[in-house]
């Protein structure tokens, strides 16, 4: 006999559930988008060239992340819903059917990539003398993106059973050995050999095979959630499906973020270098200003999940309340910090006075918005929790077509680049309250019983 599942997200303040399960995951980004920095920063010393190859991996290595998180999120909202009816064999089931589902779809992905490495990243636009420094990083990458996405999986399942501090300890012990490990294969630092480009990859696979190997060791040791993951095909492929409804759609969502930033890259370089280089400032100070955002959305699907699974609306309805008062609270916070302190920020990265001024009036602008953004990311993350993600795809897929591209243009044509960052704020402005209204309607029409 198994030991049930607790559905620990059922009872409680709601309030002080979300700040516990969010906070561990704070640290964990903070460290993560820490690394990434640092990693950047050891590059740039080797050359130009070096730190070009490497910004060319960037939007295979964002797709291949993308496909990690859709998977994770259709974990998750399985498996918090199915320990929410007290189905602890199920949510078992679908876990292990979760790694088995990610380690085939993403060693058959990795493989495709590696054997077609040369052919993908010349029609990425990279020139023939760059794809030898690109191969030294990408051959032994892709054979890491596993370690990277079966952890991704094993950690939604630990979110969804109200395990979010395992996630933010193991991002941030992770973050730490790839930056100790990073400049002594790049460099040769204590004997060893200096590999460059390939050593900050191998510096990556060692630290993701570990950290798969202590993430499988937790959920199968320590909280039991692993079972045979051989079955017949018909029971397998009910599970897969279960996790697939609500990862793709998920997927891209996930997606379209960064497709939205392309294009607003591309509106902005209309305006030369200096405009380009202030919005990629800017581009870099946001996710440091909406890491909150981003934590909150990681755990509002397996609380939403795990509530809706036992039936629990009256918490969905407090969570949604929690989720609007914090969102804009904070979110105002964030607004007259940067727009205060903009320029001073923007100044941390270069004294160029054109793109210093360009950066203020971007942090100007556009953080008006981030606490209706942020409500966007938790009303996809609920409904994704809820099982329902096409919304969710819908209001990212909105916020970029039928919103931000219309107001882009009318912007850019009455205020000129200004006017793209207002169309932007505006975009996250309307998106945010259709987000909310749409979900407070689906939680209501969920509380009305059906007809007999």
């Amino acid at each position: 006999m198994t030991t049930p599942l607790p559905a620990t997200l059922t009872e409680g303040r709601v309030s002080e559930q979300l700040k516990t399960l969010a906070l561990p995951l704070v640290w964990g980004l903070m460290a993560t988008m820490s690394l990434n920095a640092i990693e950047t920063f050891f590059i740039a010393q080797l050359g130009r060239e070096p730190l070009a190859a490497l910004s060319f991996t960037f939007p295979i290595i964002m797709v291949l992340t993308s496909l990690g998180i859709g998977l994770g999120a259709g974990t998750s909202s399985a498996v918090a819903r199915a320990i929410g009816e007290g189905d602890s064999s199920k949510a078992r089931r679908l876990a292990t059917d979760a790694m088995s589902l990610t380690f085939i779809i993403s060693a058959s992905v990795c493989l495709l990539g590696w054997l077609t490495l040369e052919p993908l990243f010349l029609a990425l636009g990279a020139t023939p003398d760059l794809i030898p420094l690109i191969r030294s990083y990408m051959a032994i990458w892709y054979f890491s993106a596993p370690c990277l996405m079966v952890p991704m999986v094993c950690l939604s399942a630990l979110r969804a059973m109200g395990m979010s501090q395992v996630q933010g300890y193991l991002m941030g012990g992770a973050a730490l050995l790839n930056v100790l490990l990073d400049p002594i294969l790049i460099f040769g630092l204590f004997g060893f050999p200096a590999l460059g480009l390939q050593g900050a990859a191998l510096a990556t696979l060692i630290t993701r095979a570990l950290m798969l190997i202590v993430a499988l060791y937790i959920l199968h040791a320590r909280v039991h959630m692993l079972v045979n993951p051989f079955l017949p095909w018909e029971k397998l492929k009910k599970s897969w499906m279960t996790i697939v409804e609500v990862g793709v759609p998920a997927m891209v969502a996930n997606v379209i973020i960064p497709f939205a930033s392309a294009i607003v890259v591309a509106m902005v370089a209309a305006y030369g270098t200096d405009a380009v280089a202030a919005l990629g400032i800017a581009m870099r100070i946001e996710p440091l200003a909406l890491i909150v955002f981003y934590a909150l959305s990681g755990v509002v699907g397996p609380f939403f999940g795990q509530n809706f699974g036992a039936g629990k609306l009256e918490r969905l309805y407090e969570a949604l309340r929690v989720l609007t008062v914090f969102c804009l609270v904070f979110g105002v916070l964030l607004a007259v910090v940067l727009g205060f302190l903009g320029a001073e920020i923007a100044g941390l990265f270069g004294d160029h006075a054109e793109v210093v001024t360009i950066t203020a009036t971007y942090l100007m602008i556009v953080p008006i918005s981030y606490g209706a953004y942020g409500l966007v990311m938790a009303v996809n993350a609920a409904f994704n929790g809820l099982g329902r993600p096409w919304p969710a795809m819908m209001i990212s897929a909105g916020r970029v077509l039928y919103v931000y591209l219309p107001l882009a243009w009318l912007g850019q044509h009455w205020w000129g680049m200004a006017g793209l960052f207002v169309a932007t704020a505006l975009a996250n402005l309307l998106l945010g309250l259709w987000a909310w209204l749409w979900l407070r309607k689906h939680i209501r029409q969920q509380a009305i019983p059906a007809e007999p």
